[in-house]
């Protein structure tokens, strides 16, 4: 790459992937973010991934972007960010003792050219009680994450067994991206 990619997001997750990669990169977060309603999640992910990389690609035309939107899928319903404690725990509930889905979109964007993918893997939880849920969700780190848990932080707690990609769950999958930039997918 001649100059840096720039990476539609302010995500530290994102950042911390790029960065294990070697893949030289600025951040250029997008401001909107939006994708059309009643999309199956997949369809969503992407979608929304496409317009954080549409966005910071029309502004910067002759540079390549990379946008992405993780999403976690419980019995075919997204789960998005808790909007405040109450809610970070009733997913925590929603979720222990289960297996999900985590979805990633990912959509790269280069001077005539776009296109992009959505990486899935399944996470299952360990029981908790309401009592645990409410203390991680007392340490504020679920608010700002789809599904209400980190996976790379205190959430691992829960965490029984994953089947797929741990960047996928962490907000980037970085191999799948790698070889994606490399022209191997």
């Amino acid at each position: 790459m001649a100059m840096p990619l720039l990476l539609a997001s302010a995500s530290p997750r994102r950042k911390e992937i790029l960065t294990l990669l070697d893949i030289p990169f600025e951040v250029c977060p997008a401001v909107r973010e939006s994708a059309p309603a009643g999309l199956p999640p997949a369809e969503r992910v992407q979608a929304l991934a496409r317009c954080k990389a549409e966005e910071v690609a029309a502004a910067h035309p002759n540079r390549l972007v990379v946008g992405a939107d993780t999403m976690v899928v419980l019995d075919g319903r997204a789960l998005g960010k808790p909007r405040d404690e109450a809610e970070a725990v009733e997913m925590l509930l929603s979720l222990q003792g289960k297996t999900h889905v985590v979805m990633t979109g990912v959509w790269v964007c280069s001077p005539g050219k776009c296109g992009g993918f959505v990486d899935a893997a399944e996470v299952t939880f360990y029981p908790m009680t309401r009592e645990e849920a409410a203390a991680y969700a007392a340490t504020g780190e679920p608010l700002d994450k789809a599904g209400a848990y980190a996976i790379q932080g205190r959430g691992m707690r829960f965490i029984r067994g994953i089947h797929g990609d741990f960047y996928t769950v962490m907000g980037l999958p970085g191999a799948r991206l790698a070889r994606f930039l490399a022209g191997k997918e």
